[in-house]
């Protein structure tokens, strides 16, 4: 299993990565992996489309070059111990929990920096509004532990006084990315289609939604794993099925056409007169039901 040194410059450490995505795809999954139980704010690695989003926007907003942008925040890294060259801006992904902490050391250092920041609560720190410029976006990102954040900004890149703003053009751009993301990366469940002879669990679950009875007798069936129609590419049936006699068959394939039928149809809602009048229609019924 390939590991990643650990490295004095996060870059590299970044750099790396990108490589693993595009090639030794298990050691990036290893990465993510860590994350994956916690699902919080600071175990999310940064996807790679909403980073260069983020990194060429600050280029075409501040007009802050890509060899001066630095990434100090990467597993096991120490943002103070960082080497920060003398015109070095941050663009990066810190930890949330201390936010404020990295803001205040950046400010007392005269560091630059461009920081994605919970969107929420980004001015809930005064030495923010004191030394820096909120830009609580909202844009929900979803990062590659599995976390959906809704994120902003922070930043002391601005010029003037300005403590708190809103950037349209960015949160459209990464909104954007997002989109692209969850499409990318949403699972693509194959769907299959059985014949009438065959009955699943996921099949009867359709039944029970749309008021349709169904039973089967054990007398007229056999489970069964797969057809072998699957065992030649290797899949089977997700939870077992049954293999149904002739007879059964054709009650399946009514259940099937009922339950369609009640799918595509659209059910009116009695009003809460007409439910009324119903109770009261109803105190007449006798117990044979006429």
């Amino acid at each position: 299993m390939a590991q990643f040194e650990e490295h004095a410059d996060g870059q590299m450490f970044f750099d790396e990565l990108l490589k693993a995505q595009g090639g030794d795809s298990k050691a990036y999954e290893d990465f993510v992996d860590k994350s994956k139980p916690k699902k919080t704010t600071d175990d999310c690695f940064t996807p790679v489309k909403v980073y260069e989003c983020v990194a060429e926007w600050v280029t075409e907003k501040y007009g802050v070059e890509r060899s001066r942008m630095v990434r100090p925040f990467y597993p096991n890294g120490d943002y103070e111990a960082y080497n920060y060259p003398s015109d070095a801006v941050v663009v990066d992904n810190p930890p949330f929990s201390i936010i404020t902490q990295i803001v205040r050391f950046y400010a007392r250092q005269r560091i630059k920096f461009f920081l994605f920041a919970p969107s929420l609560t980004c001015i809930s720190s005064e030495v923010t509004v004191e030394t820096a410029c909120a830009i609580p976006l909202g844009a929900t990102i979803p990062y590659a532990n599995g976390a959906e954040v809704n994120t902003g900004f922070i930043t002391n890149l601005e010029s003037g006084d300005v403590c708190l703003k809103s950037e349209p053009e960015l949160f459209k751009r990464l909104e954007a990315i997002a989109d692209e993301i969850r499409k990318d990366t949403k699972k693509q469940l194959p769907k299959y289609t059985y014949p009438d002879h065959i009955v699943t669990a996921a099949i009867v679950q359709q039944y029970s939604k749309y008021g349709v009875p169904y039973a089967v007798s054990r007398k007229v069936c056999k489970r069964i794993r797969e057809l072998h129609a699957q065992q030649e590419v290797g899949k089977a049936i997700f939870g077992g099925g049954l293999l149904l006699s002739d007879k059964a068959a054709a009650e399946r394939a009514a259940a099937e056409r009922a339950a369609a039928e009640r799918a595509a149809a659209t059910q009116w809602k009695l009003s809460k007169w007409e439910l009324d009048e119903v109770k009261r229609l109803s105190e007449n019924d006798t117990e044979d039901g006429t």
